[in-house]
C-alpha cells in the first residue's frame, strides 16, 4: 500500500479487518460472532451492515473471498462465502492503527 493519503476504514471495516488479521479465513456469521465476542457483546453488527462492508473491502482489494464448494443440507443447501484479509488490507489496518496511536499521543502546538 502506497504511503501518502490514507483511506481511513470505517469502524465496521476496521473491526472486520482486525478480526481477520489473526485468522486464515472466516465466513460472514463467524466474523459477526467474533466481533461480538471480541467487544464483549458491546458491538453487534447486523447483516445489513456486515455484508455491504465486506463487499466494499473486497472491491478495494483489502479482502479476498471464495465460495465454499460443498452445500450443507442443514443450511438448506446454502453455500458459505469465506473471507480473508489481503496484504493491502493488513497494510491499511496497520496505517490506521498507527494514525490512531499518533493521535492519542499528539498535543497541539501553541502558537
Amino acid at each position: 500500500m502506497a504511503k501518502g493519503k490514507l483511506k481511513v476504514p470505517t469502524v465496521i471495516e476496521e473491526l472486520i479487518l482486525t478480526i481477520l488479521v489473526g485468522q486464515r479465513e472466516l465466513y460472514g456469521l463467524q466474523i459477526s460472532e467474533a466481533i461480538e465476542s471480541a467487544t464483549t457483546e458491546k458491538k453487534i453488527i447486523s447483516f445489513g451492515s456486515l455484508y455491504p462492508a465486506l463487499r466494499r473491502l473486497e472491491q478495494r482489494g483489502l479482502l479476498e473471498s471464495r465460495w465454499e464448494n460443498d452445500t450443507d443440507a442443514e443450511r438448506g443447501g446454502a453455500r458459505r462465502r469465506y473471507y480473508k484479509i489481503t496484504e493491502d488490507g493488513k497494510a491499511l489496518l496497520s496505517e490506521a492503527q498507527d494514525m490512531r496511536n499518533h493521535l492519542r499521543n499528539w498535543t497541539p502546538s501553541l502558537a
